[in-house]
């Protein structure tokens, strides 16, 4: 029998005064059963920073990540169906970073493990002829930490001034500060 999806529930409420971004996002979130709690909240995360401020160039959803190799984690379609924006959490090989950045007007990745200097170290010289790539480092233990935040159901203010992003759940604050490895 195949194990099924948890469900988490995130009511997020978005301040993010260096993109002038405000809003409220109701989202419903799949961990796929190898997924673990942090990597869902960097997914959470990463949906976050990218949001885009309205709907006319399509929104920003979850799409099926682990479960199929061909969508990443997080995207954005605009109204033709045309890929504007492909969002990975993890440490994928140069090869599907390629593949991102040339099928997508933007591709962004968000490396959170311990092992990231070693991996970015074997990827980044493949990378520098591209122009749509975006490569962010979170801390492993700010990651951690993010994970601790993980409830099924969860009310949380996200708040990202002067490039420091907080996660509050009303009883536990997370301060975050990603690092970019490639603009």
């Amino acid at each position: 029998m195949a194990l099924k999806a948890t469900i988490y529930k995130a009511q997020l409420q978005i301040a993010d005064m260096d993109r002038g971004i405000y809003g409220d996002h109701t989202l419903t979130l799949a961990q796929h059963p190898s997924e673990t709690e942090e990597r869902m909240m960097v997914r959470l995360l990463a949906y976050a920073l990218n949001v885009p401020a309205d709907n006319h160039h399509g929104a920003l959803v979850f799409a099926r990540g682990l479960a199929d190799t061909d969508e990443p984690d997080l995207w954005q379609l605009d109204l033709t169906g045309q890929l504007v924006h492909w969002i990975e959490v993890g440490q994928p090989d140069e090869r599907r970073m390629l593949r991102a950045a040339s099928r997508a007007d933007q591709a962004t990745f968000i490396s959170y493990s311990a092992s990231t200097p070693i991996w970015w170290a074997g990827v980044k010289t493949k990378l520098t002829r591209t122009e749509r790539l975006a490569v962010w480092q979170l801390p492993s233990e700010q990651s951690a930490a993010l994970a601790q935040l993980a409830q099924r159901s969860m009310q949380i203010q996200v708040t990202v001034q002067d490039g420091t992003v907080w996660f509050n759940d009303g009883k536990a604050s997370v301060e975050l500060a990603l690092q970019a490895l490639l603009p």
